[in-house]
């Protein structure tokens, strides 16, 4: 009676053994073959899906799996952080946070990015394109992941509204330039456009986005400083620059 327990017993763990190696085959011979990446715009798909399947081994879908459960995210510059959802076996979604940054500045050699806060979130070698470069600000020390040591920290709130609706009218400066009494002046290919004071900021834009089909390839300052929303007649100035 004991003999046939004991088969019994080792036939069931020989069983458990075969069911588990079978699963563990399964899952092994499981790879990742489609990766849907959303929320990204600093980094095309293929860059995102690059950064985090480096090894063949990333593709197989429980050693990903296990990674992600286990490990922390790998470091993204201008990326805060990713989610990662399984959506099936073989189908992956990278859902990207990217960090919020509004502007760069120049400093020793680097270009430092800072957000709406004014904390430089990061550091680059060179300029990258759809984020305008803010001169004339008076700093000190510049520190990655502190505040950007400015005289005036309430400018970051007149950057954070102008590069707001600059957006929303759907206008790409190169540079944002201001004064030591707090005035912006935009550059635009060849054109300088004089905001003036943070006054208005929104009818000026708006002005601004209007008049851009005519001014975009033209040489030449245009004036909106005086601008006044309470006057019927809008009035800017546009002076050409004349080459000898």
């Amino acid at each position: 009676m004991g003999d046939i327990l004991g088969r019994k017993t080792h036939m069931g763990l020989f069983i458990l053994a075969v069911a588990v190696i079978s699963a563990a085959v399964v899952l092994l011979s499981v790879n990742i073959r489609q990766v849907t990446v959303i929320g990204n715009s600093r980094y095309t798909e293929n860059e995102i899906v690059g950064m985090l399947f480096q090894k063949n081994l990333d593709w197989n879908s429980a050693y990903f799996l296990l990674k992600e459960k286990t490990k922390e995210h790998i470091q993204i510059p201008f990326v805060e952080d990713y989610q990662v959802d399984f959506i099936g076996p073989t189908h992956v979604e990278v859902i990207v946070h990217e960090k919020s940054v509004v502007g760069y500045v120049s400093y020793m050699g680097s270009y430092m990015y800072f957000d709406k806060d004014g904390i430089v979130v990061e550091s680059t070698d060179t300029a990258l394109p759809g984020i305008p470069e803010v001169s004339g600000l008076k700093f000190g020390q510049i520190v990655l992941h502190q505040a950007l040591p400015v005289e005036d920290s309430r400018i970051f709130e007149g950057i954070l509204n102008l590069t707001q609706l600059l957006s929303l009218r759907k206008i790409e400066v190169d540079g944002i330039q201001y004064n030591s009494r707090g005035e912006a002046n935009l550059y635009i290919n060849k054109v300088e456009v004089v905001l003036g004071d943070g006054s208005q900021m929104d009818g000026k834009i708006s002005l601004l986005a209007d008049m851009m089909p005519q001014i975009q390839d033209l040489d030449g300052t245009l004036y909106l400083d005086n601008y006044d929303e309470n006057k019927e007649d809008l009035v800017s100035t546009f002076k050409k620059n004349f080459s000898d």
